[in-house]
C-alpha cells in the first residue's frame, strides 16, 4: 500500500499546527497541517512493514502512524503533544476521537525533560546565530519562548494549551526583531527558572499510563484485523506465505 493511499484512506486525525495553532499567524503564515493514520494490521504481517510516518501527500502536511505517535507522546515528545491539543482539528473520526479522550494518559512530568532539552537545543542555535551574524533568526526566538511559555503553564497547571492568548503581540515583537536580544535572553532565562520551579510542584503525574494508552492501541489493532481487507492488500499478504513456504 502506497504511503499516501494509508494517509489518504486511513487517517483518523487531523489537524492544523504552526503559527495557526498558536495563534501567531500573520499574513502569509503557511498552513502546516498534522495528522494521525492507522495502518490495517495485516500489512504488519509482512516482512515490509508499514512506516511509521509519511511527509505529504500536500506541502507542509505531515503524518504519523498510530503507534509511533502513541510511542513518541508517551515520551513527551513536545511536538506530538502539542499535535494533540491543536485548536484547529480539521478531521477526526471514532478512533481519533479516542485518541483525543486519551490526552491526559500521555501527560507526566518528563515534560519537563523533554521541553528543556528541546528548548536548549534550539537555543544554542539562535546564539550561534549572534556569534556568527550578529543577529538570532527572531521568527525561531519568537517560537522558542512560545515553547518555554507553554512548558511552564503545563507544568504549573497540568493543562496543555498551546495557543498563545494575549501573549501574541509581545511575541510578535520579537519576531519582528523589535525586542533587543539581551531582553530575549533574559525573558527566556525568566521563562526557564518558571518551568523549574514549576516542575517541582507540579500536579502532573511522574510517569505516562502506558497501560492505558496500549489497551487502546491493541483494540484498535484488533478491531483493524477483524475487518474485511481490501483485495490487493490481501493478495499480497498471501502470497507472501504462500513464498515462505506456510501454505500447501
Amino acid at each position: 500500500m502506497h504511503p499516501e493511499t494509508l494517509v489518504r484512506d486511513h487517517t483518523i486525525y487531523a489537524c492544523v499546527m504552526g503559527s495557526r495553532a498558536f495563534g501567531l499567524a500573520t499574513e502569509g503564515s503557511d498552513t502546516d497541517r498534522r495528522g494521525v493514520f492507522v495502518a490495517p494490521t495485516p500489512l504488519f504481517w509482512r516482512f515490509e512493514k508499514p512506516p511509521t510516518h509519511v511527509e505529504g501527500p500536500a506541502e507542509e502536511q505531515f503524518g504519523w502512524e498510530l503507534e509511533r505517535f502513541c510511542e513518541l507522546a508517551l515520551r513527551a515528545n513536545p511536538n506530538v503533544l502539542e499535535c494533540l491539543h491543536s485548536p484547529l482539528v480539521e478531521y477526526v473520526d471514532d478512533t481519533g476521537r479516542e485518541l483525543l479522550a486519551l490526552r491526559g494518559a500521555f501527560l507526566s512530568r518528563r515534560a519537563h525533560a523533554t521541553f528543556t532539552r528541546y528548548a536548549l537545543g534550539q537555543r544554542r542555535k539562535l546564539e550561534a546565530d549572534v556569534r556568527t551574524h550578529g543577529a538570532p533568526r527572531w521568527k525561531h526566538a519568537m517560537h522558542l519562548l512560545r515553547l518555554l511559555m507553554t512548558s511552564g503553564d503545563l507544568l504549573r497547571t497540568g493543562a496543555l494549551t498551546i495557543d498563545v492568548g494575549d501573549r501574541r503581540e509581545p511575541l510578535l515583537a520579537v519576531k519582528r526583531g523589535e525586542v533587543s536580544w539581551p531582553d530575549v535572553e533574559s525573558w527566556m532565562n525568566r521563562l526557564a527558572g518558571e518551568a523549574d520551579e514549576a516542575a517541582r510542584h507540579s500536579p502532573l503525574p511522574e510517569e505516562p499510563d502506558h497501560r492505558r494508552v496500549e489497551d487502546f492501541l491493541v483494540r484498535v489493532r484488533r478491531s483493524s484485523a477483524l475487518r474485511p481487507v481490501e483485495p490487493d492488500a490481501y493478495d499480497e499478504v498471501v502470497q507472501g506465505v504462500v513464498d515462505a513456504g506456510g501454505v500447501g
